[in-house]
């Protein structure tokens, strides 16, 4: 049996176990450096190339960069997204930061809302991953392109299995 002094001790642990144990947001700009929401340098680079290189999960922030005031971001339907059409957008940000907090799992598209840059390539698809997806499973492909790129979780269950462990043989001495 533990001893009272022992017990903020092992509340720690068991608070740290939990803390390791929750999903963790990610704040994740848009190309991958500050700035980049913009018409992409050559046609040979799209913004959907990095996103499949990436695993966006349901609470990750995505950060958009740009001259406020000279661009902005629709939140679009798939139809929009293929036809460039910024009518009528879900969401529309001009700030110039702009932070999307992704909510549900399944597809999301997002395109430039300045006249002519969706059509020049200043668009962007990914998909977002329940949490609850196993570190280890690829994302699901959307319906019209290529799966996303899983990122490895195996770091993060490494880290929580070191906790337990330490849990483990922590209590043990008692």
């Amino acid at each position: 049996m533990a001893s009272s002094s022992s017990l903020p001790v092992i509340i720690f642990f068991c608070i740290s176990f939990f803390f390791l144990l929750s999903v963790n947001a990610n704040e994740v700009t848009v190309g991958g450096k500050s700035g980049d929401w913009k018409i992409p340098p050559s046609s040979s680079y799209s913004f959907n190339e990095w996103a499949q290189m990436a695993r966006f999960k349901v609470g990750d922030i995505l950060v958009f960069s740009y001259e406020a005031g000279k661009d902005s971001v629709l939140q679009v339907t798939r139809e929009s997204y293929e036809k460039c059409n910024t009518t009528s957008p879900k969401a529309s940000y001009n700030d110039g930061n702009t932070k999307v907090k992704l909510e549900q799992p399944g597809p999301v598209y997002f395109i430039s809302g300045k006249e002519g840059h969706c059509q020049k390539g200043q668009k962007l698809r990914l998909v977002v991953v329940s949490p609850r997806s196993s570190a280890f499973s690829p994302a699901p492909s959307p319906p019209d392109g290529p799966a996303v790129a899983p990122s490895s979780g195996a770091a993060k269950l490494t880290g929580v299995f070191s906790v337990v462990g330490l849990l483990l043989g922590f209590l043990a001495l008692f």
